[in-house]
């Protein structure tokens, strides 16, 4: 099974846990403290290779961000083209309007079908532009409020490991979670080998 499929599998188990919608985004989310240092969970192997201190499953405050971001969908198997494509487009609009990204690139898938998924590619700013953007690209809020963190170190194409050990953690849990989950890339999507990359696996939960 491919890791996008997945994914869908992960938002078909979100979708169970609760009614929300996809776009849903919480308000008015106080910022967060520094979380603490990630503990391991008993009965719960997080998939390898992971580093000490590393995430999986910790509770966690998504504080309330503007972010720009560019709307798109995708077939699976161009999942990861269409995304690294999405962020370049992304990287020359902030060039050509002088911004720059407050923080790291983040997927935020919002649907899924048997066919491919919506999404939003998204990178933080600190404030909104003078002009507001135009066309597929737009100015929006990121997902705020409580979360599960998951962190992936490897192959894009590996992280089958990481959505399925997601899903069973939500699963024996009993989670109520919001039926949409977020990719944030600690290391540049666009730049980093796809077997190098780090990524915050974020799982909205109410």
């Amino acid at each position: 099974m491919s890791r996008i499929r997945l994914a869908a599998s992960l938002l078909f188990v979100l979708a169970l846990a609760g009614p929300a919608g996809a776009t849903a985004f919480a308000q008015n989310t106080p910022a967060p403290s520094a979380p603490p240092p990630a503990k391991p969970i008993p009965g719960y192997a997080a998939p390898s290779p992971l580093q000490p201190g590393d995430a999986f499953g910790e509770a966690v405050t998504l504080p309330e961000r503007k972010i720009i971001y560019l709307k798109g969908h995708t077939n699976w198997d161009t999942a990861y083209d269409t995304l690294v494509d999405a962020f370049k487009s992304l990287n020359d609009y902030f060039a050509k309007q002088g911004l720059k990204a407050d923080g790291p690139a983040t997927t935020i898938y919002t649907q899924t079908d048997d066919t491919g998924f919506s999404f939003q590619a998204a990178l933080p700013v600190a404030q909104a532009p003078a002009e507001p953007p135009k066309g597929d690209i737009a100015l929006g809020e990121m997902p705020a409020g409580k979360a599960l963190k998951f962190v992936h170190r490897g192959a894009y194409d590996a992280m089958d490991s990481t959505y399925e050990a997601i899903t069973n953690y939500l699963d024996e849990k009993n989670l109520e979670a919001k039926d949409l989950f977020i990719e944030e890339y600690t290391s540049d999507i666009v730049t980093t080998a796809p077997d190098k990359l780090v990524v915050n696996v974020y799982v909205p939960v109410k």
